[in-house]
């Protein structure tokens, strides 16, 4: 931890309520930063940014659903009227459900799209004018899924895909702008995720059982791990690395199917 790290920098993370974003919330908070911390639940709110106050962090409470173009436009204003910036923007929210290219349904591969697409792209474009000014830069949080293709979850691999080329795309466009971007690529996570796409906790446990199979290192990851490595990003130690997908997932990108 080193408090100083982000010191004066204001960090805006989705999907800050559980797994993956809640890590990095708390992460940031840790390292100096104050916290615009975005999710959809009222009560797990409370509780990241109670977190982020007995560490003695900055926690600011925004409930939105970011698919809705009204609520991005209002958390963003209401950040910038509260903290004067944004210096780093987390995209950790996202959404994944089961299906094949015969079963996946319409609406299916249209929430998979809208969530882990569209809303970053717009938040991404609407959150530009102020990360221009300070010089700062974005981390999405993608998956393996979006550099390698895994059976029984093509819309959610095809979102992840759309993101690490937005990712790559962007940052190009943004480099002489002094704006880095980057992803990171995580394998199997400790989170809820899956459980909140349909599967019960039988199954789960199973999936988080054979996982240990499918990840050369022997086990699956916790959200701190991958925080850490957000954290880094963000930080002026990775001040030359951009349009970058990072894979953290035990070796998981460098097995064949199984």
């Amino acid at each position: 931890m080193n408090e100083t790290l982000f010191a004066n920098k204001v960090a805006f993370v989705t999907g800050a309520t559980s797994g993956i974003g809640r890590a990095c919330a708390l992460a940031f908070a840790r390292n100096g930063a104050k916290v615009a911390c975005v999710g959809r639940k009222d009560e797990a709110l409370e509780e990241v940014t109670k977190e982020i106050r007995a560490c003695g962090g900055e926690g600011l409470r925004l409930k939105a659903d970011l698919a809705n173009d009204d609520a991005v436009d209002k958390v963003l204003t209401e950040t910038l009227a509260t903290y004067g910036g944004i210096d780093i923007l987390v995209n950790a929210a996202g959404h994944i459900s089961n299906g094949t290219i015969e079963s996946t349904s319409m609406q299916s591969w249209e929430e998979m799209m809208n969530i882990n697409v569209r809303a970053i792209f717009h938040l991404m474009q609407k959150a530009l004018p102020t990360l221009i000014e300070r010089k700062g830069n974005i981390v999405n949080v993608s998956s393996v899924t979006g550099l390698r293709a895994f059976p029984g979850v093509l819309a959610y691999c095809v979102s992840k895909a759309a993101l690490d080329q937005l990712t790559r795309c962007s940052a190009l466009e943004l480099a002489s702008k002094g704006v880095r971007v980057n992803a990171v690529n995580p394998g199997v996570v400790v989170t809820d995720i899956h459980k909140r796409g349909g599967m019960n906790d039988e199954a789960y446990a199973a999936f988080l059982e054979h996982s240990k199979q499918t990840h050369p290192l022997g086990r699956v990851g916790r959200p701190e791990e991958i925080a850490d490595l957000v954290v880094f990003l963000a930080s002026d130690q990775a001040s030359w690395i951009t349009g970058a997908t990072y894979s953290i997932d035990g070796g998981r990108a460098q097995t064949c199917a199984r």
